[in-house]
Order: structure tokens, then sequence, then C-alpha cells
């Protein structure tokens, strides 16, 4: 059987776990303009933590060549999958979609009947005007829903695959997707394209939501001195709640909740609303809250250990103790900050150490937004919310 050529664009862990997934089955070609992450990924490294994409990448038969983007790429290919960066700008409350945009015009000229698959998250409506401007139904948004640190097991097993457009290449994308997946019977919704950018909005927003909460019913109980996890535990033993998502934390960040928070409160526009402002508003509200409380044991120097969201991960960006070591240090007191990640002596004006011991032993209290047995020996030290012990 003839082989599908696939381009995809963005190679961070959604278009890298896309790759492979797509490389089991079809001939792909993956690019990005970060010329040190091609030549990681063609040694056989991810560029990023995720050990089920390192494994696959040594051990799996790929029919898969990584490079930086050169002219001519899209004129003999049946698709492209764009999974470039989409960061909020907050001067324009909006995504940033050049990276999409600029893709889909040069993809276009190049070959007109190629199929454009969009996995990066963008505004709703963005894809349906994309159509319009290039004349053409061949423009697909298709949402990921993937976990940082996992991408590629959930492609491999997804919880659902949502096609969003007005074509008639619905099921020439299914079958993409459902092809390379290992699970069976997956739930397939076909749509238009406003409908499944909502969706992926309106999923994280949930999951933002959940975070939010349970965040607030810890900062109730902290202020009432009850037990945050004998309530939780209460609450998640009926099956219309459930468990996930329940363990609080300084407040949700990372690549995601964020910023697809914000794009959809910009999304309501002159709809009426409420909740959406408000997941935003006590997210920010709960970070105040956990700076405030370290603020008044009147410590003299606050160590933070890790900047990254949770253990496993590389990634610290928009991470939650970020803006909590903000309102600390705004107060007079010193950070310094235990991060492997970072190579140099500061981060952001504060300290960083790199060696552990040091670390601990200068630090009056130490905030960890998750706990890591690493924190055992000085849990005198340690200020968490972690309840649970899990993400």
């Amino acid at each position: 059987m003839k082989k599908n050529k696939i381009v995809v664009v963005g190679l961070g862990y959604v278009g890298l776990s896309n790759s492979i997934l797509l490389a089991l089955n079809n001939t792909v070609t993956g690019v990005d303009i970060n010329i040190d992450k091609v030549n990681l990924i063609n040694k056989g490294l991810p560029p990023f933590k995720d050990k089920d994409m390192e494994t696959c990448l040594k051990n799996k038969s790929l029919d898969l060549n990584v490079k930086t983007l050169c002219s001519g790429i899209y004129k003999n290919s049946d698709f492209v999958l764009i999974a470039t960066p989409t960061n909020y700008d907050e001067e324009t409350n909006s995504f940033n979609t050049d990276s999409v945009e600029k893709t889909i015009q040069i993809a276009v000229d190049e070959n007109p009947n190629i199929i454009i698959i969009i996995r990066s998250t963008v505004p709703v409506g963005f894809t349906d005007e994309m159509a319009e401007i290039h004349q053409t139904n061949n423009i697909y948004f298709v949402p990921e829903f993937l976990r940082e640190g996992k991408a590629l097991y959930d492609n491999f097993n997804p919880s659902r695959i949502l096609v969003g457009g007005s074509g008639n290449k619905s099921k020439l994308i299914e079958l993409l997707f459902k092809k390379g997946a290992k699970k069976k019977n997956i739930d397939v919704l076909k749509m238009s394209a406003a409908e499944a950018e909502s969706a992926k909005l309106f999923s994280n927003t949930y999951l933002a939501m959940r975070v939010a909460f349970f965040n607030e019913l810890d900062s109730f109980a902290q202020t009432k001195k009850l037990k945050t996890k004998k309530i939780i535990n209460s609450l998640s033993l009926d099956p219309r709640i459930g468990s996930g998502y329940n363990n609080p934390s300084f407040g949700y960040g990372g690549y995601c909740l964020p910023k697809d928070t914000k794009q959809l409160l910009a999304n309501y526009k002159n709809t009426p609303q409420k909740l959406m402002r408000a997941i935003i508003d006590s997210n920010n509200l709960r970070k105040k809250f956990i700076a405030n409380t370290v603020v008044k044991m009147k410590p003299k120097v606050v160590g933070v250990y890790r900047l990254v969201m949770k253990e496993g991960s590389d990634n610290f960006r928009d991470s939650s103790v970020q803006e909590v070591i903000k309102d600390i240090a705004i107060k007079g007191i010193k950070i310094i900050i235990y991060e492997p990640l970072i190579e140099g002596e500061t981060f952001d004006g504060h300290e960083v150490l790199n060696d552990f011991k040091s670390f601990s032993k200068k630090s009056e209290i130490i905030l960890a937004n998750r706990s890591t047995d690493e924190l055992s020996s000085i849990s005198h030290k340690v200020f968490t919310r972690d309840i649970f012990n899990i993400d």
C-alpha cells in the first residue's frame, strides 16, 4: 500500500510525538527552525523529557526524516501537520498565530491540493478564516489532548479524536491517527472547525477550573485550620466528582492552561460570563495567598525547590511558583533557587544553587510545589500544598 507523505512543522512535544506516531505507517518529514533540536532528534534524543519518545526514536523502525525548513518541502506531500507554538499575546488578547499562518501560506503556494491539519491551539474561528483566505476546504483543526511527559503515550492511547472542518477529507485524517494508535475502539467526533477549536479551549479551561476549585478549598481549610486531605477525600468518593485534578498546588501553570483560559475568555467577547474570568482570577489569588502565608512566617531566606511544574518535567514556563517568588521577594525576603536545569548562577535576579545540600542548609523555609523523596530528610523545612504526592 502506498504510504502518505506527511510534513510535520514544529517539533515540540506535540509535533515530535505526532511525527513518531505517523512515521510508523507513513513517510514523515519533521521540520523545525531550531537546528540544535533537529540535531538531537537525529541522534535519537528528544529535546525534552519523555521516556517513551526516547525509546521509540532509538528502537522503533520509523520512516522519519528530521531537518530544518527548506523550500519545496510541501510540493509532493499529501499532508502537512502544523504544531508550531501559539503563545498568548497580552497586548492583542489573542494567540500569536503568525507561525501557523505562515506555514499555511507556504504550503498552499507550493501545493494547492495539500491537506492541512492544524494541531497548534488556535482562537475560535481561526481555521474557518484560513479556509476563507486560501479558498480551500482542505484545512482542518484536529486538537491534541496530550500531557507533558506522556505525549507519545497519549497519542498511542487517545481519549478521543476530534476532526474539525467542512471538507470531505475527515475520514482520511481519522485513519491517519487511528492506524498508529495502540488503543482500539477510539471515539471519533466529526464537527465544524469552530466546534473543535471550542472543545479544545473548554477542555483545558475545565481542568483549570478543577485546579482552582481544589486550591480554593485548600485555602479555606488552611485559614480555618481544617484538614484539607479529609475534605477532599470525602468529595472525591462521590462518583459525580471523582479524584481527577484534586491535588492542591501553588496554582496551575505550564504550557497550556494559562494561555488557553485567557484565549477562551477573550473569545467570549460580547457573550455574558462570570466563571471564565473567575477561574483566571482565582488562580492569581491562590498564588498571592501562598506568598502571603510564607511572608507571615517571617523567614529571612526562602528556598525554592525546582521551578518546574512537576517531577519528571523540564518545563518551567509560566510555572506558578515564579509569581509566588515575586510576591515574596517584593517584601524584602531573600530568595534562593534550586533548579538543576538552570546553567547560570542567577534566575530573574535570584541566586541559583545546584548543590542540594548547600541549598538546604541556607534555606529557612523551602517552597515545593510538588514533594519528592529528595526532600524527605528536610521535611521540617518544606512548605508545600502537595497533599497526595501526585501530579
